[in-house]
């Protein structure tokens, strides 16, 4: 099956939401914004005063820290954008999404479908994640412009809601949909059912990362809750989307 690709607006209709299938290849134009914990904080807990008009600006967030720098005559520069780890912001989803209109939400990794049944279809929204590691760079050449910098003396760089005008900025594949399906375990049920037949006759590893095993007891570093529930959630992505991507 041959992927779609498809060029979004930052600012899309609920009918070109609703178009999107999981798997798609999405590439965007328009404004987009960096937002992520500090924001979301700042935001909804200090209840500061968001300094974009949302969702008519843009209603693309995206959970990044870019390399960039403002530079001592107030000007920006910005090289890679490189995605982070979404499974750590849901909590402030719902209420971020109802107040910001947001309907496409842009990260690494992505979420379960039961937090896409519960955050993102009430809001009509989907998830866009990067595809694969490395790609920060290419995703950089997709930023036309740097428009603002917003809360960047109260959160610094990495945190700060950076607004970004992007060209054709992408790729991004499409990992949950309007019904709340998850593109990566879709994949992962798929790569289940032939697990064991790709191990049979190999002897069982010594050693194991998180994301490899289930088994607490196979661990070999330091057991942290979030360390090992965002390891298990990277891998798992990792191995579907190379599963979704080859199965094209």
């Amino acid at each position: 099956m041959k992927h779609r690709e498809i060029w979004l607006s930052t600012t899309p209709t609920p009918e070109a939401i609703a178009d999107l299938r999981l798997g798609d290849i999405v590439y965007l134009d328009g404004l987009m914004y960096t937002a992520r914990e500090g924001v979301y904080m700042r935001a909804l807990e200090d209840q500061a005063n968001i300094p974009m008009e949302l969702p008519s600006q843009s209603a693309a967030n995206f959970h990044c820290s870019p390399a960039a720098r403002i530079n001592p005559d107030g000007s920006f520069e910005m090289g890679a954008v490189t995605a982070t780890a979404s499974f750590r912001f849901a909590k402030w989803l719902p209420e971020w999404m109802a107040k910001t209109g947001a309907k496409l939400i842009i990260g690494k990794g992505g979420m379960t479908s039961k937090d896409y049944k519960e955050y993102f279809v009430p809001n009509g929204a989907i998830y866009l994640s990067t595809v694969g590691y490395g790609t920060g760079a290419l995703l950089g050449r997709g930023v036309e412009n740097v428009e603002a910098v917003h809360w960047n003396e109260e959160l610094g760089l990495a945190q700060a809601m950076w607004v970004i005008k992007c060209n054709k900025m992408g790729p991004f594949i499409v990992a949950s949909d309007l019904n709340g399906d998850c593109l990566f375990e879709r994949e992962n049920a798929k790569i289940a059912q032939n697990l064991e037949r790709v191990y049979e006759g190999t002897k069982p590893a010594v050693l194991k990362r998180y994301g490899e095993t289930d088994d607490r007891s196979d661990e070999v570093i330091g057991y942290s809750p979030c360390c090992a529930i965002a390891a298990c959630t990277a891998g798992r992505a990792r191995i579907a989307l190379v599963c979704a991507l080859s199965l094209g």
